[in-house]
């Protein structure tokens, strides 16, 4: 025989327990929702490499024309922005079925440098939009050997550095 509790733990006393709970559960599923790869929802998926010559940027627009895709540099800003528009329409036994999909997408980032003219090369092909921007020569990196000496380094000479003398 067990005796009846007299303390409740704090857990059992917050009426907001559960609420919040919903709440959290809620949240969670709108961001993973928001978070997956659906062009039309504002933002398609991109990868980003780094080469010594140039960067690569790929977009995930699938059923997205490329008479619909923009590309544009503005000083170092990159933008992908665009229009999705699919209509399908499907006959079969008696029903008739009708869907569309409409969205714009829009993406941007900051290059770490400004491109030069014609220095992007863009292509379109079963959905992907593959982008290589050229660095120019001033940012491409060079890497240079310092010899390293042995021995002290050589000493300032004190006398010149030291405070003139005051003459009376």
């Amino acid at each position: 025989m067990s005796l009846p509790r007299l303390w409740t733990s704090s857990q059992e006393l917050d009426p907001f327990r559960a609420m919040r709970r919903e709440l959290e559960n809620m949240f969670r599923a709108f961001d993973q929702s928001s978070s997956s790869p659906n062009i039309g929802a504002g933002a398609p998926p991109i990868s980003v490499a780094e080469t010594k010559d140039a960067i690569e940027v790929t977009a995930e627009l699938p059923g997205v024309d490329e008479k619909d895709i923009k590309v544009s540099l503005d000083e170092n800003q990159l933008v992908i922005s665009g229009e999705k528009k699919v209509e399908s329409t499907k006959e079969e036994k008696d029903w008739h079925v009708e869907e569309r999909s409409y969205g714009s997408f829009y993406r941007s980032m900051s290059l770490p440098f400004e491109p030069e003219d014609g220095a992007v090369d863009a292509h379109f092909d079963k959905g992907v939009l593959r982008l290589t921007i050229r660095k120019p020569a001033k940012a491409t990196k060079i890497t240079k050997t310092i010899n390293v000496k042995t021995g002290a380094p050589p000493s300032v000479d004190t006398e010149k550095t030291a405070a003139p003398n005051k003459a009376a």
